[in-house]
């Protein structure tokens, strides 16, 4: 198996960018991977991590999920095909307006509006604990087969993808160690999907029920696994995938 490709999020639901590599902290998040995330303003936030219904994201509204972003410094450049470009400090309250201005058209108007922009020292994830996911290209390849249709790597907005695996091997990594690179990450559970993952990454339109495709053809809607990093360093594409 080898690390095929390294992707952050540096906004909860709001882009994705590329990594050649990463240096990985042990009991941490992949760097800036969900660093700030954005509270609608029905948010019942708790101090630090909160969880995902907090926030405005791909399941609420599709159109978030075509966003793609770039993290320079302190500062975000978020594209999108039916929005200028937008760069801003996610940490300034002077940008925050802007920001709210840039995301308004792709909120639907039933949902509740995006507010602010919030950080925990840690990424916003979806678990309660500092994670970090891995998926499969060969498991993403069975169900396209299975759909008919070819799926984009970013429906499932993972950090780590990795080939070379028998498709779905990874739920039998649960509770083993995975040494990439010069880190060791150990496989805690399988990661359930949400609506995001209907949505085309490139329109930010719904058009694959990922959600039915996988109950019939699995009987789960799970697709990936969550990790922990059990030891840090340095991770780059390419690497290869070993089992401790």
């Amino acid at each position: 198996m080898i690390l095929s490709s390294i992707w952050r999020h540096p906004i909860k639901a709001h882009g994705r960018e590329e990594l050649a590599s990463v240096l990985l902290s042990a009991g941490a998040c992949l760097p800036f991977d969900r660093h700030w995330a954005v509270a609608h303003e029905a948010a019942r936030l708790a101090e630090g991590w909160s969880q995902c219904a907090n926030f405005s994201r791909g399941a609420k509204a599709p159109a978030l999920m075509a966003i793609t972003a770039r993290l320079e410094g302190e500062a975000v450049t978020l594209s999108h095909p039916d929005r200028p470009d937008l760069c801003f400090r996610p940490d300034d309250p002077a940008d925050l307006p802007v920001f709210l201005d840039w995301v308004r058209p792709l909120m639907p108007a039933e949902r509740a509006a995006s507010a602010r922009i919030v950080s925990a020292g840690r990424g916003m994830t979806d678990t309660p604990f500092p994670s970090v996911s891995i998926l499969s290209l060969s498991s993403l390849a069975d169900l396209s087969g299975r759909m008919g249709t070819d799926l984009s790597i970013h429906r499932w907005r993972g950090n780590l993808w990795i080939e070379g695996a028998a498709p779905w091997a990874e739920f039998d990594m649960i509770d083993r160690e995975i040494a990439i690179g010069d880190a060791v990450l150990r496989i805690e559970d399988r990661i359930t999907r949400c609506k995001a993952t209907m949505t085309n990454p490139e329109t930010g339109i719904i058009d694959a029920d990922t959600l039915a495709a996988l109950q019939s053809h699995y009987g789960h809607r799970d697709f990936g696994v969550y990790a922990t990093v059990i030891r840090g360093g340095e991770i780059t594409r390419g690497d290869e995938v070993r089992p401790c």
